[in-house]
């Protein structure tokens, strides 16, 4: 599963499902294994390879192939889901369950960002952080940046309560993206993060949206499927200027 926008344009990408597991609380330093196999199946060979120790916040790390802490199998930041570049062969992988991954992409000035957002993510607007940074530190335009928001847990299956719908109370539009039922509301974090786009002022055709879920679709690890032993999906993004035979990144 890929952007088919993203990949026009020259942005290498993939989202990796039940066939892998990125979740290293679990399965530790077995995380190697999985993110070299994807690599290898992609068939790319980054000069380096970031992830975030994710915790639904809104911070977005800058990275530059050199920057950040040692990891199993590359580098990584604290308390980070999103990350942002503006170097080829850096390639960026997002983990999540049911939360939502967009990538945003800049084919113009070269720019990549790649989020996490949660349903805290979501309040934060991490999506129009990551599009704001492309703008101010990176001289991108708006009309320029493309997105693509990857497959995340269905409305129909993604019931929170009133906390969660009061959470988005700065959201004018919210109730597009909410919808009742009894005493608690079924969200669309989908459609939640495709406002946040929007409001961002990204063109709607420069948008692709993935609408598979990972709660009803078996090729899609969901926490709220699997239970408290779920595995991660992965959403691994690279800019290059060629596809390169792969080489291993661990233990060289």
């Amino acid at each position: 599963m890929h952007s088919e926008l993203l990949l026009k344009h020259g942005l290498i990408n993939r989202v990796a499902g039940t066939d892998y597991n990125f979740r290293y609380q679990t399965v530790g330093n077995n995380v190697t294994e999985d993110v070299n196999r994807l690599l290898n199946e992609m068939n790319v060979s980054p000069d380096a390879i970031y992830s975030g120790q994710q915790g639904h916040t809104a911070h977005i790390a800058y990275v530059d192939g050199k920057n950040g802490e040692d990891f199993a199998y590359g580098k990584t930041f604290k308390d980070t889901d999103g990350l942002i570049t503006d170097k080829k062969n850096v390639a960026l992988l997002i983990k999540y369950a049911d939360c939502t991954p967009i990538v945003l992409f800049d084919p113009v000035q070269k720019v990549l960002a790649s989020v996490h957002s949660g349903w805290r993510g979501t309040v934060e607007k991490i999506g129009k952080r990551a599009v704001d940074r492309m703008v101010e530190e990176f001289h991108c335009k708006k009309e320029d940046i493309l997105a693509y928001v990857g497959p995340s847990i269905d409305q129909a299956n993604y019931e929170v309560g009133k906390d969660v719908y009061d959470a988005f109370a700065s959201f004018d539009n919210r109730n597009y993206f909410f919808e009742p039922k009894g005493e608690k509301f079924l969200l669309s974090m989908t459609d939640a993060n495709l406002s946040v786009l929007l409001e961002a002022g990204l063109l709607e055709d420069h948008i692709e949206i993935e609408r598979v879920s990972t709660y009803t679709d078996d090729r899609l690890h969901s926490a709220r499927q699997e239970g408290p032993t779920y595995g991660l999906n992965g959403i691994l993004t690279m800019m290059t200027d060629a596809v390169k035979p792969f080489k291993a990144l661990i233990d060289e």
